[in-house]
């Protein structure tokens, strides 16, 4: 009854409920990215939802558009804003995606939407992370992050798929407030934030 019923009920209510509460930070960072970008402070990406239906994505632009002298962008660490890091380090990027909750594109709890040229590289264990709609923080996010392996991300998704319940859920949402207060896992060894997925090797 859970996970058909109550969940998508209760993301709907608590996204509401923070969008509210958390306008006067939103409005806040808005204006602060609105500077460092160049006044684009929103990125939109397409992203696979349940089922692997596409989405976009609604996050603050926490980097900016610079390119090299070869006209291609600049790596992320080199884009990463002053502005965009402090909003990285909290989590405060994630914010907007309360939007995509109440859309019904995302749940509070659920495997984090990535990538869509990763849909081809998936193999058939790791597509199961599709059986539910992706999450703005998810039992990978509470185990490392992105400090850990693609591979040990995806076998915590798939693990979360076959044990999603009230309570799993509970504890995901207040391990993610210790996560983002301690700034756990935030990236990855070298990255801004983790290396690209190419694969099963």
């Amino acid at each position: 009854m859970y996970k058909y019923f109550f969940k998508r009920l209760l993301d709907f209510l608590c996204a509401l409920a923070g969008l509210l509460i958390l306008s006067p930070i939103i409005i806040v960072v808005t204006i602060g990215l609105f500077l460092a970008n160049s006044g684009k402070p929103f990125f939109l990406q397409a992203r696979p939802g349940r089922n692997e239906r596409i989405f976009k994505i609604i996050k603050f632009k926490t980097m900016n558009d610079r390119k090299g002298a070869d006209g291609n962008l600049l790596s992320d660490e080199e884009r990463l804003t002053i502005v965009g890091a402090f909003v990285r380090k909290t989590s405060l990027d994630e914010i907007p995606q309360l939007i995509n909750v109440l859309k019904g594109d995302m749940s509070l709890i659920g495997p984090r939407p990535l990538l869509i040229q990763y849909l081809a590289l998936y193999n058939k264990e790791q597509r199961r992370r599709h059986e539910v709609r992706p999450g703005m923080t998810g039992w990978a996010q509470i185990n490392g992050r992105n400090a850990i392996s693609w591979e040990k991300k995806f076998e915590l998704d798939v693990w979360y798929v076959d044990n999603l319940s009230f309570m799993t859920d509970l504890r995901v949402f207040f391990m993610t407030f210790k996560k983002v207060f301690k700034s756990e896992g935030i990236s990855a060894e070298g990255h801004a934030t983790i290396e690209p997925f190419n694969g099963n090797n």
